[in-house]
């Protein structure tokens, strides 16, 4: 079999999705919603919490508006793959990774009525109080690193391209073009 960019994205999808789906339905079946176990001490725990909106519970409550989002997202992503450097394995990657992502959260949504988060990272404030960056998947972790692979590619492709000379301010551009600058020429 020849591994064309399609099949090295496909495949990097659904290795995504695949991890997604298994560390969820551990967290599933290890941990009651609401629950936690903490891994390291004021720092990290996975958690068990549902999320019906999107990144940082924006949009809360609109759970099947954001499954069409994605699913049109999903579409515009897959049509227009050409124009994101599938050749490079930078590419690659980075699509692979947002598709498996975008799949494994339309995935949860569609199954369970919202995206079920379990990644926590949080540390205790003066006052005791616990201060975190949200909760998080698998999926969302594909999604935000094909995203930053995605930059990163853009900026390589736009080092690698040559430089364009600077165009002309507008008025000498224009006080060119008239036909008395042509004459004193």
């Amino acid at each position: 079999m020849t591994w064309t960019p399609n099949r090295r994205m496909a495949l990097l999808a659904v290795v995504t999705l695949v991890l997604d789906q298994l560390t969820k339905f551990g967290v599933l079946r290890f941990l009651g919603y609401a629950q936690e176990r903490v891994v390291v001490e004021g720092f990290f725990k996975f958690v068990h919490w549902g999320n019906t909106g999107a990144a940082w519970s924006m949009l809360s409550g609109h759970n099947e508006l954001l499954t069409v989002v994605a699913l049109l997202a999903l579409l515009a992503l897959f049509l227009t793959r050409h124009h994101f450097g599938i050749e490079q394995p930078l590419g690659q990657w980075a699509l692979g990774l947002m598709f498996g992502g975008i799949v494994g959260n339309i995935v949860d949504r569609i199954v369970h009525g919202h995206v079920v988060d379990f990644i926590y990272f949080h540390v205790r404030t003066r006052n005791g109080a616990e201060a975190g960056f949200p909760a998080f998947n698998v999926a969302d972790s594909g999604i935000c690193i094909g995203v930053g692979l995605m930059f990163l590619l853009s900026w390589q492709m736009d080092e690698k391209q040559p430089a364009t000379p600077a165009a002309a301010p507008p008025e000498v551009a224009a006080k060119e073009s008239t036909p008395a600058a042509s004459k004193e020429a």
